[in-house]
């Protein structure tokens, strides 16, 4: 089996154990504190929205520029990639938060209270989707190569669906999880606050917010599928890879409400994505035949950055003008 591991490539990983517990305590404490802020449900307004997505934007630079120092530029731009990866995939994750939080009808003074905790939802399964993609890289050889198949197959059901019309939308009779969830307890058709169970008619019973935070938590799953291995096409190092999904994922809660309207402009957004989940799956499925044929060649991460920045600056601008002359 070939060796594509840091050890073998002769390569500091950044993976240490004292590491690991600062940055899950940090992790930790970031979420309480998001949770005391949304404790009292309130309408965000864009001057808290936008104060805190420049928090939690500034936050992964500053300790981007650490691991930079720290480990070297090759780890850096390792981070960075990924990082703006997760990111761009995270910006299209809200699309679904949106058409969930629009179809449970949700009150805008608890919707930053939902998207919390689709956010820690998110978190805990990353957590699972990472160890389990770490244990196969370092114990099947053809791990990269379904990584890739998985990235490439994702790319054409997004681009499938961009040039056939296809919109998302969210059926909620159909989702299993909620049916499941009436098929044991009743629910009351109004929202009682943050309260997920309450009593009524002197029985429990769920209120619609338990029912679009099951619903929220089930389609991390499927986020999962196809950020995990994303990241994995920038970088081995388990670390580095749930450092930058935690980080994509934190200032969610506030970068929906500054990019609510925006969000429907991206219109081209479905096409960048694309392009770049398949950009990484041809670099993942290199990556591999490198470990078997040497003369096959490796995209560099550096070449992965650039091309990245140039995908998602052009579906931008080309969005940005399409949306312009509709109105």
């Amino acid at each position: 089996m070939p060796d594509l591991s840091y050890a073998a490539a002769g390569v500091e990983s950044v993976s240490t154990p004292s590491l690991w517990a600062v940055t899950i305590a940090g992790v930790i404490a970031l979420l309480v504190l998001d949770f005391v802020v949304t404790r009292r449900p309130h309408e965000v307004s864009l001057k808290e929205a936008l104060g805190w997505s420049a928090f939690y934007i500034a936050l992964p630079l500053v300790f981007g520029a650490w691991i930079w120092s720290r480990f070297g530029s090759d780890r850096g731009f390792d981070y960075l990639t990924g990082y703006l990866v997760e990111k761009s995939l995270s910006v299209d994750n809200l699309f679904v938060f949106m058409l969930l939080l629009a179809a449970f009808a949700v009150p805008s003074v608890l919707a930053q209270r939902v998207l919390l905790f689709g956010i820690t939802g998110a978190l805990v399964l990353r957590g699972v989707f990472i160890a389990l993609g770490h244990a196969a890289l370092q114990t099947l050889d053809f791990a990269f190569l379904v990584f890739a198949l998985i990235l490439l197959f994702t790319a054409a059901k997004l681009l499938r669906d961009a040039f056939t019309g296809h919109e998302q939308t969210v059926d909620i009779g159909s989702m299993r999880s909620v049916r499941l969830l009436r098929r044991f307890m009743p629910v009351v058709n109004e929202y009682h606050g943050t309260k997920m169970v309450i009593r009524h008619d002197g029985r429990w019973t769920l209120t619609p917010m338990a029912l679009v935070v099951v619903a929220v938590l089930s389609t991390d799953v499927v986020f999962a599928i196809d950020s995990v291995p994303a990241v994995y096409g920038i970088t081995e190092d388990p670390y580095l890879v749930f450092a930058t999904n935690a980080f994509a994922l934190l200032g969610l809660r506030a970068l929906y409400f500054v990019l609510y309207a925006a969000l429907s402009r991206l219109v081209h957004l479905t096409y960048g994505l694309a392009v770049i989940l398949a950009f990484i799956g041809v670099k993942l499925g290199l990556h591999w035949a490198h470990g078997i044929w040497k003369n096959v060649p490796e995209i560099p991460t550096e070449v992965s950055l650039l091309v990245i920045v140039g995908i998602l600056t052009i579906v931008t601008v080309t969005s940005l003008r399409a949306t312009r002359r509709v109105q």
